[in-house]
């Protein structure tokens, strides 16, 4: 079972990327954490069937690391495919792009034959539907061990609303946007689910990033979604936790009162556990600022 904090900053890599191979041997950016080999929206379509046999060929040969490593396929019958190649059991599993209630079962009952992990991203109508996020989330809760997290299209719900977003604003800071993921958050978090944070486009203004990260953290989303390495080391950095954080943590879980004293704030054991957990592991996985 791969933890979401593990993941850090999620890099997607174009499959046709002349830098692939060099990037799953950890010959370059060794900081990564995990990476998806994009075969869908990352490539031309005219660039699909090229994008398949670099997969492969790579397959053939690959020597598994400690970089976690995803694919993204274009749809189902993608998916099926990539199932049938040789070692694809080294890879720790896959996006389900477009995931939604026209191919959730499909998608679901090919991966009932494998022990892959996945993380399903919601990207069309459903999006701004709490009804058929309940029921996609009702469809994955069987498969709970294996969903590393839950994603969502950050730019298709841009798109279904007609918005472009500005690079100094948080996604947050438009209040459609706001209430989208604030609902979406509610009904996959309230379940146990972890949510990433969405792509942040303007990779060269590194100021604006790093408050979107940020403030992604601030709203409950972990592992941001990155296009450029030079985005790697900014989220791990801020992904670390202060000693204050990392001692109040393990108060909480060493604690058997119901209710402590953290520095002047009350702290409620059982219903700050979870957090403090969150606040552990990744000072175990980032470290401690």
């Amino acid at each position: 079972m791969i933890d979401y904090i593990d993941l850090g900053a999620t890099l997607f890599v174009p499959s046709t990327h002349k830098n692939l191979p060099q990037i799953l041997k950890r010959e370059k950016y060794p900081n990564l954490k995990s990476i998806v080999i994009d075969a869908e929206d990352g490539i031309n379509d005219d660039e699909l069937e090229d994008a398949k046999n670099i997969i492969n060929n790579i397959l053939k040969n690959y020597q598994k690391t400690n970089l976690l490593v995803f694919i993204r396929p274009r749809d189902t019958k993608d998916l099926k495919e990539f199932l049938t190649y040789t070692n694809i059991d080294k890879i720790d599993g896959f996006i389900l792009p477009k995931f939604s209630l026209d191919n959730a079962d499909a998608y679901l009952e090919l991966l009932s034959k494998s022990k892959h992990s996945f993380m399903p991203s919601i990207e069309g109508s459903e999006l701004f539907d709490t009804d058929a996020l309940k029921e996609l989330r009702e469809k994955i809760s069987n498969y709970k061990e294996r969903v590393i997290l839950v994603r969502f299209g950050l730019e298709d719900m841009l798109r279904q609303l007609s918005m472009k977003r500005s690079c100094e604003y948080s996604i947050f800071d438009y209040t459609v946007c706001a209430s989208v993921l604030g609902n979406f958050l509610a009904v996959f978090k309230s379940s146990g689910f972890a949510v990433s944070g969405g792509v942040y486009p303007c990779f060269e203004n590194k100021k604006s990033f790093i408050k979107d990260v940020k403030r992604d953290l601030k709203e409950g989303l972990f592992s941001k979604t990155i296009i450029h390495p030079s985005q790697i080391n900014l989220v791990h950095d801020i992904y670390k936790v202060s000693e204050l954080e990392l001692q109040d943590a393990k108060k909480i879980l060493d604690e058997h009162r119901a209710v402590i004293n953290l520095d002047g704030k009350m702290g409620e054991v059982k219903t700050m556990s979870p957090y403090s957990k969150e606040i552990i592991k990744r000072a175990e996985v980032f470290g401690v600022k």
